[in-house]
């Protein structure tokens, strides 16, 4: 019954995905179409963290090289190279897949704080880098390009970046659901609970770090592909720290001991910030502040305690929650305002 529950509240997702969007104005497209790549790309970056237990603090770096991967073959499409245009995220999973194996080989080499470090030091050497090699990121202005029309969609509009995007999400957030019931999904687990049984059973321990960091990286790539495809330009910011910090706040408040926990925490940080970022300058702060809450009362994240109360059901006291609820609700209702 629980699983056919699930099944039918994804479905009417879906079906709200599929056919609410057109009567939408502009604006709220844009805002859905960021909405599903910030999800895509707290699901690469999950599977680090909630499946493995690497914390990565640069993931920007994948991001980026896949947005800048397929804007270099849109340019090529442009100019007569033959390549359909919604195969273009393509690019951005192959270098990301390249660049996270690289970095991923020397990254994996430490565990805990080390780790973390070695990966924020990897974005930041993007960061610097990228505005000095002109001729792979374009310099302080970036690199630019325009959608190609394919089998007589113009790709013009923004809602057909939209259910293009929609689709490379679902196929994307599918592989990764799979990836987590395979057997290798579980040795990801083992490497989290206990790397050190996990070499006694035999099993290398690196490689299989490397591998799933690879697999991150190269989802973060398809993401990052998807922004740029929907922005035609990017430039060397999307390296930045904020980036990688914001994926790690969506993952957290979101819930990263849950799969779809980041869609979440992602729905939710980009489409607090589309509403209140006109209201007020001081949006980043309470998106701070909703962080600091939710880890102080909530550290399994939103997804955690939907989560417990759905489990719980029927052992909970709902006139004891009423009180709780109703205030974190008026707290929210004030920071919005």
């Amino acid at each position: 019954m629980a699983s056919m529950r699930t099944i039918l509240i994804l479905a009417a997702i879906l079906l709200l995905l599929v056919a609410v969007p057109p009567f939408l104005g502009i604006a709220w497209q844009n805002a859905l179409v960021n909405v599903l790549i910030a999800s895509l790309f707290a699901l690469a970056f999950n599977l680090l963290i909630g499946q493995a237990g690497l914390l990565s603090f640069g993931h920007a770096a994948y991001f980026g090289i896949g947005a800048f991967a397929a804007l270099h073959l849109m340019i090529a499409v442009e100019d007569g190279f033959d390549f359909p245009t919604p195969l273009l995220p393509v690019a951005g999973a192959a270098a990301g897949l390249l660049v996270g194996i690289v970095a991923g080989y020397f990254a994996t080499m430490r565990s805990g704080v080390y780790f973390a470090l070695v990966t924020l030091a990897i974005a930041e050497l993007f960061h610097s880098l990228a505005p000095h090699l002109q001729g792979v990121f374009g310099g302080e202005s970036g690199v630019s390009s325009m959608r190609m029309p394919w089998q007589g969609i113009v790709f013009g509009s923004i809602i057909e970046v939209y259910y293009l995007t929609l689709g490379w999400v679902l196929i994307c957030g599918l592989a990764l659901w799979t990836y987590t019931r395979t057997p290798f999904g579980r040795l990801t687990l083992a490497l989290r609970d206990n790397e050190q049984r996990v070499r006694f059973l035999g099993y290398d321990a690196h490689a299989a770090k490397v591998i799933v960091f690879a697999i991150s990286a190269m989802f973060s790539g398809v993401a990052g592909a998807l922004l740029a495809i929907s922005n035609e330009t990017a430039n060397y910011s999307l390296f930045a720290t904020d980036v990688s910090a914001q994926v790690v706040l969506q993952t957290f408040v979101g819930g990263s001991t849950v799969f779809f926990g980041p869609v979440v925490g992602a729905a939710a940080f980009t489409l607090f910030s589309f509403l209140v970022s006109d209201l007020t300058r001081s949006w980043v702060f309470y998106q701070g502040l909703i962080f600091v809450l939710v880890m102080l009362f909530a550290p399994t994240g939103i997804g955690g305690v939907v989560q417990f109360h759905a489990r719980h059901r029927r052992q909970l006291d709902r006139s004891r929650l009423a009180g709780p609820y109703a205030l974190a609700l008026l707290g929210g209702l004030l920071i919005a305002g």
